[in-house]
């Protein structure tokens, strides 16, 4: 479970990005987060994962304080950023090896799951190549699975289907499922709407650092009373 509580933050004294936030991921879910670009979307999920400081509130991955104690906070999440950088001077095995090793995978699972991963992401082949050699996509991969090679039990995914082929994006998205499906949870933030459309449990509609709206697509349309699809909501809710 996340949970953000009553959570600002300002790059400018008196004008906050994120405007008193709550939100509450629950357990088995996967939450679909969406908002314009500037919403405060990555600003977000840079201070679940300890990256930013928060100015005012709380964060509490799984009942423990992001800020007050990170390292076992850190453990309990894994994190695609917006951007994939990795050590491009390592080839992909020597990466993943590395983040196994922070993360004290044994050498059984991590070959096991760098080898299934590998494989159905389509980069098994390149592994023993520089990643500054990857393309976008190839690097965002080779995130991704560095990202689950410890299980963790918490997603926490920002734009994790950018640069991805269609087969890899399908990929992934079984991959939420099947995490959620085993009481995990799953917050990704996405341009795609037809993507969280179709997956996501619940959603947040965020803009100009506030929460408009949070609940399922259903409560969307009924709180609209229109049958539209997610994008049109999606621009109603920023027009208003």
């Amino acid at each position: 479970m996340i949970e953000i509580k009553n959570v600002s933050k300002a790059y400018v004294k008196h004008k906050n990005v994120i405007e008193n936030m709550n939100l509450t991921i629950e357990d088995g879910q996967i939450f679909g987060f969406i908002g314009p670009n500037g919403a405060g979307k990555t600003t977000t999920m840079e201070m679940l994962t300890g990256i930013l400081d928060i100015d005012e509130g709380e964060i509490l991955i799984d009942g423990i304080n992001i800020e007050k104690n990170p390292i076992e906070a850190k453990k309990q999440f894994g994190f695609v950023p917006d951007s994939p950088d990795a050590f491009e001077k390592l080839t992909g095995i020597e990466y993943l090896n590395f983040v196994a090793d922070v993360y004290e995978v044994d050498q059984k699972t991590r070959f096991e799951k760098i080898t299934k991963l590998a494989k159905g992401f389509g980069i098994y082949d390149s592994l023993k190549e520089r990643v500054q050699s990857y393309s976008h996509g190839m690097k965002q991969k080779i995130i991704i699975i560095g990202v689950l090679l410890h299980n963790p039990k918490n997603w926490i995914l920002d734009e994790p289907m950018t640069g991805l082929d269609p087969k890899a994006s399908f990929q992934l998205k079984e991959l939420m499922k099947e995490h959620s499906k085993k009481g995990n949870t799953v917050f990704f933030s996405t341009h795609v709407l037809e993507v969280a459309e179709k997956i996501c449990d619940k959603i947040a509609v965020i803009d100009k650092g506030t929460i408009k709206f949070v609940g399922t697509c259903e409560e969307l349309r009924e709180k609209w009373k229109s049958n539209s699809s997610l994008e049109d909501l999606f621009l109603k809710i920023i027009e208003e």
